[in-house]
């Protein structure tokens, strides 16, 4: 395919060829920080990428695309070319080649990074915002940021020795929700959390061993607050050090036998407590 109109489907390009192998490089970290680029792979990212673009807030490069998935997918590989993206012809085994899942969908666009700086994320007044510390699991941290897009956040801040934001699993984890809002990331946690504090919200700490519980938080009216949810690695949870640089640790109540939830689960209780507590305040 040409820039502007479909090229018939003859000599797609191959897991050898030099745009494939550029691009293949996109699939691990350094190659997405050097290149100043990412892959957003499948038909729900590429569409969310396409549509980001559209509004301005950075470009699709490039779609490669299989004969099956652009017969599967004629509307996506019609915005692109409308939108004046290069759309090009890729075979099955070049598709794979730049896929991070079994079951390779045979559509990947070469896209900008989406993280901005703390303080273009964090502008105007935030009510609600999540911070991810020490999270590595990517599917988790996607699955964060999908949940924080859903419950209406600000924005998501990626802080510390944390997963790229840009990693292959996590961005097909957030259903396209990276695209949705400001991603930001930071090597320093004392950052981020000084980010929060100057941008005027409360820095809550999700921890399964606090004495202060959602439930007595909310009696008190204190998730209407604008507030930074901070939460930590499912494996470790957060840090002595991390716990005290926060204003408060709350723990999401277990009233069955479970003995704990999941890094996602209790992110999604969090947020969507503080998210309705912010609208009861507003009504």
């Amino acid at each position: 395919m040409g820039t502007r109109s479909p090229r018939p489907w003859v000599d797609p390009f191959t897991e050898r060829t030099p745009r494939v192998v550029a691009a293949r490089r996109l699939t691990r970290r350094p190659g997405r920080d050097r290149d100043g680029r990412f892959l957003a792979e499948g038909a729900q990212a590429a569409r969310e990428a396409l549509a980001w673009a559209a509004r301005g807030r950075g470009a699709v490069h490039e779609l490669f695309v299989t004969e099956a998935a652009a017969e599967r997918n004629t509307d996506i590989v019609t915005a692109a070319v409308d939108a004046g993206v290069r759309v090009s012809s890729v075979t099955d085994r070049a598709a794979a080649s730049l896929s991070e899942t079994v079951t390779p969908q045979g559509l990947v666009a070469v896209c900008d990074l989406l993280d901005v700086p703390l303080e273009h994320a964090l502008r105007g007044t935030p009510r609600l915002v999540a911070v991810l510390v020490g999270v590595s699991d990517p599917g988790n941290a996607g699955t964060v940021a999908r949940v924080a897009d859903a419950a209406g956040a600000d924005a998501v801040l990626f802080a510390g020795d944390t997963v790229d934001p840009h990693n292959g699993k996590c961005v097909r984890a957030s259903t396209g929700s990276v695209f949705h809002l400001p991603i930001a990331r930071s090597r320093e946690v004392g950052e981020v959390f000084d980010a929060c504090r100057s941008a005027g919200l409360r820095l809550v700490a999700a921890d399964g061993h606090a004495t202060d519980d959602l439930d007595a938080a909310s009696l008190r009216g204190d998730l209407a607050r604008p507030t930074a949810w901070v939460f930590g690695s499912e494996a470790h949870g957060l840090s002595d050090a991390v716990l005290a640089r926060t204003d408060t640790a709350l723990k999401v109540p277990i009233y069955g036998g479970a003995e704990s939830l999941n890094l996602a689960t209790a992110a999604a209780v969090c947020l969507y407590a503080s998210a309705g507590a912010h609208r009861s305040r507003a009504t």
